[in-house]
This record gives C-alpha cells, sequence and structure tokens, in this order.
C-alpha cells in the first residue's frame, strides 16, 4: 500500500475520531455533573458524599476496565496465534488496551477514597483480623498501593510497546515490528493475566477480604472478554458503515468475532458455576457468606438475572450459525452484553454497600457516563491518531481472502452481512 492510500486512510480515521469525540465529552461532562448531584443529594448523616459517591465510581471503573483487559488480551491471542482473521481488528483492539494509562488516571478518585471503599483499611490493628492477617502482605496499606501502581505500570508498559510496533510498521513494512510484537505477546499473555487477577482481587474481592476464592481472576477475565467481544461487534459494524473499515471488514470478521462471543458465554458460565459449586460444596464459612449476603432482597433477582441473563438467553440467541451475522438478533445481545456485565460488576460491588438489595441510583448512572465518556474520547484519540487497520500486516492478504497464487480467488464470498454492505 502505497503513503498515499496510507494518508488517506489515515485522514478517514481522523475525522471519524473528531466526528464523536466532542459527543462523547459531553457525556463525560454530564455524567460527571449528575453523579455529583447524585451523590449529595443522597448522602445521610451517616453516609456522607464520599460513602456514597465511591462504591458507584468503582462500580462504574471496573465495567470500563473490562474493556481496557478485554481489548488487550485479544490483540496478545491474535499474534500468539498469528492469526489473520482478526488483522482488520487488530485497531479497534489495541487502542482498547492503550486505555490502561487513561484508566490509571481515572483511578485516581479510588485512590483517594480507599479508606472509605475497603472496609478493611479502617481495621486497628490489622491483627485483629485473622483473615486480614492472613493476607499479610499484599493487604496493607504499602501493599495495596503498591499492587495497583504496579498493575497499571505494567499493562501502560505492554500497551505501549504492541501500539509503537504496530504502528511502525505501518511505516516501513519491516517484518521486524512483526517479530517484536510476537515477543511482547509471549511474556504479555504472562503479565496480563497477573494484571488481570491483582486487579480484581485487590480492587474488588478487596471490598470483602475475609471471602477467598482461587477462580476470582478468571472470573472477571471472562466477563471482560466477553463483553469486549460485543463491543468490538458493535464498533466493527459502525467503522464498517461509515467507511472507516469499509474495504476490511468483511462476514469472516462478523462471524468469527460472534463466534468467539458465543465461546466465552460457555466460558463464563462455566467458571462461575464452577466458583458457585465448589464453594457451596465445601461449605465453608470464609467462602460462603459471599453468596449467602448476595441471596438477600433484590440480590437474589439479580443473581438469577445473571444465570439467565447472562448465559442462557445468549446462549440461546447465538447457537444457530445464521444468527451470528443476522443484526437484529447480534445487536440487541450486544447491547443486552453490557447490561448484564454491570449487573455482574453490581452484584460483586454493591451488596456490602447496599444490603437490602440491588438499586440504580443517579449516582450510578453518573459515574457510568462520566467514566464511559472519558475512556471513549481516549479511545477516539488514539484510534485517530493512526491508520484504522494495519495497513502492511503480513497477514492482512490473507484476511481479505486473496491469494497471490490465484488472482481470481476474490474473498471466496466473504461479504459482510446483507444489513451492513
Amino acid at each position: 500500500m502505497d503513503s498515499n492510500s496510507g494518508t488517506t486512510l489515515s485522514a478517514g480515521a481522523a475525522g471519524f475520531a473528531a466526528k464523536h469525540t466532542k459527543k462523547t465529552l459531553a457525556v463525560a461532562g454530564i455524567g460527571a455533573v449528575i453523579a455529583v448531584l447524585g451523590a449529595l443529594a443522597s448522602k445521610t448523616p451517616e453516609s456522607g458524599f464520599a460513602q456514597q459517591f465511591g462504591p458507584s465510581y468503582l462500580q462504574a471503573f471496573m465495567f470500563f476496565m473490562s474493556l481496557c483487559l478485554g481489548g488487550l488480551f485479544l490483540t496478545l491471542v491474535h499474534h500468539l496465534f498469528d492469526a489473520s482473521w482478526s488483522v482488520p481488528l487488530r485497531r479497534i483492539n489495541e487502542n482498547l488496551a492503550c486505555l490502561a494509562p487513561t484508566m490509571f488516571v481515572l483511578f485516581i478518585p479510588i485512590l483517594a477514597l480507599a479508606k472509605t471503599i475497603y472496609p478493611w483499611m479502617t481495621i486497628d490493628p490489622p491483627e485483629s483480623d485473622h483473615a486480614l492477617h492472613a493476607k499479610y502482605p499484599l493487604f496493607t496499606m504499602g501493599g495495596w498501593y503498591g499492587v495497583t501502581i504496579g498493575v497499571f505500570v505494567l499493562l501502560s508498559f505492554l500497551t505501549f510497546q504492541l501500539r509503537r510496533h504496530s504502528v511502525a510498521q505501518d511505516a516501513d513494512g519491516a517484518a521486524s515490528h512483526t517479530r517484536k510484537l510476537r515477543f511482547y505477546s509471549a511474556w504479555g499473555i504472562f503479565a496480563f493475566a497477573l494484571s488481570t487477577t491483582m486487579g480484581a482481587i485487590m480492587w474488588m474481592k478487596g471490598l470483602e477480604h475475609q471471602f477467598f476464592s482461587t477462580m476470582y481472576g478468571v472470573y472477571y477475565f471472562a466477563g471482560s472478554v466477553w463483553t469486549t467481544l460485543a463491543t468490538v461487534y458493535a464498533l466493527s459494524l459502525v467503522l464498517k458503515r461509515d467507511g472507516v473499515l469499509g474495504q476490511v471488514i468483511q462476514r469472516k470478521q462478523f462471524h468469527d468475532t460472534a463466534t468467539l462471543f458465543f465461546a466465552f458465554t460457555v466460558f463464563y458460565a462455566y467458571i462461575n458455576f464452577s466458583q458457585y459449586f465448589i464453594i457451596w460444596n465445601g461449605a465453608i464459612p470464609e467462602e460462603t457468606f459471599y453468596y449467602v449476603k448476595r441471596e438477600i432482597g433484590a440480590w437474589w433477582g439479580i443473581s438469577m438475572l445473571i444465570v439467565f441473563g447472562h448465559f442462557v438467553i445468549p446462549f440461546l440467541a447465538l447457537l444457530r450459525i445464521d444468527a451470528k451475522l443476522s443484526l437484529p438478533v447480534i445487536l440487541p445481545v450486544c447491547a443486552w452484553a453490557w447490561l448484564m456485565h454491570f449487573c455482574d460488576m453490581s452484584f460483586n460491588v454493591m451488596p456490602i454497600f447496599r444490603p437490602k438489595g440491588f438499586e440504580l441510583t443517579l449516582t450510578d448512572i453518573g459515574c457510568f457516563l462520566f467514566i464511559g465518556g472519558v475512556a471513549s474520547a481516549a479511545w477516539l484519540k488514539g484510534f485517530g491518531a493512526s491508520a484504522p487497520y494495519p495497513v502492511r500486516d503480513p497477514r492482512l492478504a490473507e484476511a481479505l481472502g486473496v491469494h497471490f497464487h490465484d488472482h481470481d480467488a476474490g474473498d471466496h464470498g466473504h461479504a459482510a452481512p446483507k444489513a451492513v454492505k
């Protein structure tokens, strides 16, 4: 691909970003106002502004951190498996992964309100609590802040390197960048597993420090990738319709993304059920209290919604092959995935603060809009800063169905779904 074509593609991506950035920033501003006003209106003599704002902010943060981690995972496995079909989608995932520094900035309110959000931080002396003492030194102030900074530094470095070599290859097409991307992915998958597990444990499971689960990190990972795949499908559709990726996203990309989405529907259900079954079967108080608390009041309804809404409904909807390319089916399921993941994050974060049951407040909505708006603006900025897909990736021709030994091969029927042509 010549330099003029690359410049034209970059201009198209920049135009798409400029078109939508102001909207996302407006959403973020509206969300900030709603969150602050909601927290102020909800505060009581027993529960002040920080107690109302902190949990809502953490809930929204863990939702959008999922998209960052999911994008990183999909980028890593693309390089590890030397995949071809996902080349046109790579910049979408890379820029989701590159939200790591932005998420670090968005984590600052949680750092500031940590003692209000996490009950274990106010236990004095820490040795008086056996569960807390057993998790020394992770569950100490130094351990918590150290792990948090370490996770974001590691993720930011890894995503920067992946992005740097990906964009550099657009300019010179050197095979050395492909080798570097595989190198960073080879150790990056272990860094990803460690970072995801430690982040989920310290930031979300740490709300109830007594709880033990060896599957919690995998549980958060499964839900994160599941939601990210739904997001990538929807973004791909928008980018194709706007012409930004119109020439490279074909039937194969939509079908394979939906197939992975279906696979992670099953994987999440397996992990979630396994965690519950092992805890139920073991009947150890340090573990069972977690689910007992979530069977009280309206939380029981959320539990059942996660069982049927997070698994049964999307599983049945996506079971047919043609459903994966049917927009009247797949788009509602993608939107439903966001709703279910929000319920899942609420199920993990909120019972300790709202023991009577699920409650959607203005502060919840405001924090979600604020973090979502800022993260969307950051993604658009990254997406508009380079070509919308890796124009000199050695697997691009294969992704488009072009075979150099057979110039008449075409795309072998890999056309886009009829609704997105």
